[in-house]
């Protein structure tokens, strides 16, 4: 019995033969999957010489796992369970080894809240997408940052810049996000072309069969229900949507888990390489 398995890498498709006598376990092809998007990102290099490393932002409702999901890239990368305190506006770098660090770093601020005296002011995202907020700012909500502070970059570089966004979700929390919350991120999206992608994180809270296996988290009806809300709710296609467990009580890291991370990362890393090059 012959199976064809389509996997998606880059630009190109690669089909699989597997010649089956038994039940073939999901682990193999994402073994295989880890090791195309775990070369992919260790090899990238930003092509546009203007910028040293492809800035990352991530934002979303308060508690989404923003700052959970920076750490479990950083473990899935050290291979190892990594752990550090995300405050304030500061660009995070992950170590590669010997060789510096990796050519992207995240931005994790502030989440969006309901309540407009809390969370970050949607003007301050605005700001930092564009470049204008100097590393170390601490954001006061509902008082947006000024021409006069001395944290404003009046001229910032494309290095300063945010070269794609990162919606990031609690999956169970969707259709729970209020209609405040949602305008936020919808206005924070359009801002100067940059290109944005949405993940749907904590899936095995949200999803009782993906907390028994994670092996069923794109078999789940209820998550895929999910990414189609999310894509109406803002404007996003579906493809452009990634589900992620983060790590959290995990000891070490391992590949059922590693997958989704990397494959999301992948995918993020290429919208913002397609961005840059066009921003020459």
């Amino acid at each position: 019995m012959l199976l064809f398995f389509w996997l998606c890498v880059g630009k190109q498709q690669i089909i699989i033969t597997i010649l089956l006598k038994i039940k073939i376990k999901p682990c193999i092809l994402w073994c295989y999957r880890n090791n195309e998007d775990l070369n992919f990102v260790k090899s990238y290099e930003p092509q546009n010489k203007n910028i040293t490393q492809l800035r990352i932002l991530l934002h979303g409702p308060f508690g989404a796992g923003k700052s959970s999901f920076i750490n479990s890239v950083d473990s899935v990368l050290q291979g190892r369970i990594t752990g550090r305190a995300l405050t304030d506006y500061i660009s995070y770098k992950i170590e590669r080894g010997n060789e510096g660090y990796y050519s992207f770093i995240f931005t994790d601020i502030m989440g969006f809240e309901q309540n407009a005296s809390r969370g970050i002011h949607i003007e301050d995202v605005k700001l930092a997408l564009r470049g204008h907020v100097a590393e170390g700012y601490k954001f006061v909500p509902n008082s947006p940052m000024t021409q006069d502070s001395g944290s404003y970059q009046a001229s910032p570089s494309l290095d300063d810049r945010v070269h794609v966004l990162v919606s990031v979700i609690p999956a169970g929390r969707v259709n729970l996000l209020s209609d405040s919350v949602v305008k936020k991120m919808r206005e924070a999206s359009v801002s100067k072309g940059i290109p944005q992608v949405a993940i749907l994180t904590k899936v095995d809270e949200a999803c009782p069969t993906v907390n028994n296996n994670i092996e069923n988290i794109y078999k789940s009806k209820y998550l895929k229900q999910q990414v189609d809300r999310l894509s109406v709710i803002l404007g996003l296609p579906s493809n452009c949507i990634y589900l992620v467990k983060n790590y959290g009580t995990e000891n070490s890291p391992n590949d059922d888990i590693n997958a989704p991370i990397l494959s999301a990362l992948r995918q993020i890393i290429s919208y913002g390489e397609d961005f840059v090059l066009i921003e020459k």
